[in-house]
Order: structure tokens, then C-alpha cells, then sequence
């Protein structure tokens, strides 16, 4: 496997879009609207303030994805990037399809002297929670609210 690590572009959306319903699905057996999706996904190219998507490419084809999204940190003067909407199609899963996208986004946030990078977890996603682990990340001390508007 030839992996080439690359920033997503606008004509691959559909794709994208595609492995994020399957993530929900796979994940959390959560049943997304594909054209709320579609344009979130959308979204994200049309402004790049919202983040981007790193895609891992092999012999053309897209295998997989995850988008990074900032928030500032006034505590560090610097953003801090999160990857989000992590997915791998399952040919190329326990191959290191995501660890390449993962170095690839932390060489991207050093060069841009970001100090910090995170991500979120489903508490029972264990297979995800050993993949990030083994990565070096560390779980952190904080619980998530939200508030659906």
C-alpha cells in the first residue's frame, strides 16, 4: 500500500460526506440526513475559517479522511486544532491509514506553531481510544456539555 497523504479537495465531497455517515453509523448507530451532512461537509470548503479535511489517497482512490477545526486559546496564545470525523474505509483499517494522516496533520500544526492538538471520543469507541493511545495521546480530565439549539 502507496498512501499519499494530501489536503482534501472540493470535488471529493461526496466521498467525504459518504464516510462520515458511515462513521455515525459505525460508531454510535446514529442514522444521519445525507444532505445535511453533504453540506456541512460543503461547508468547510466554502469557508476555510471552519477547518479542513486531510485525505489519505491510494492508487487514486480515497481510503480515508478527518477534518481539523481550530479554537483559540487565549491561556496559550495559540490555537489549539482538533481532529474530528476521523474514518477509514475497512480494505485499509489496522494499516496505518490513520497514522499517516495523523503525522501528516501534526507536522501541519508544528509548522503553524500550534501547540496543542486534541480529539473527541465516544467513551465506548475502545478499538478508537487504543489507535489514539498507542499514538501517544493521553485521555484528558475533561467532560463534554452541549446544549441542541
Amino acid at each position: 500500500m502507496s498512501l499519499r497523504i494530501r489536503l482534501a479537495e472540493l470535488h471529493e465531497v461526496n466521498a467525504i460526506a459518504e464516510f462520515q455517515i458511515k462513521m455515525a453509523w459505525e460508531t454510535e448507530q446514529k442514522v444521519l440526513d445525507k444532505a445535511t451532512v453533504h453540506a456541512g461537509v460543503q461547508a468547510v470548503f466554502q469557508d476555510a475559517g471552519r477547518g479542513f479535511y486531510l485525505v489519505a489517497e491510494d492508487d487514486g482512490f480515497v481510503v480515508g479522511s478527518l477534518l481539523i477545526t481550530k479554537e483559540w486559546s487565549d491561556w496559550r496564545n495559540t490555537d489549539i486544532w482538533y481532529i474530528q470525523s476521523v474514518y477509514v474505509v475497512e480494505s485499509h483499517r489496522g494499516m496505518g491509514c490513520f497514522r499517516q494522516m495523523y503525522a501528516t496533520a501534526v507536522e501541519m500544526a508544528k509548522q503553524q506553531h500550534v501547540k496543542v492538538m486534541r480529539l473527541y471520543v465516544e467513551h465506548e469507541n475502545s478499538k478508537a481510544r487504543s489507535v489514539y493511545e498507542r499514538l501517544g495521546m493521553t485521555p484528558l480530565p475533561y467532560v463534554m456539555y452541549q446544549t441542541d439549539l
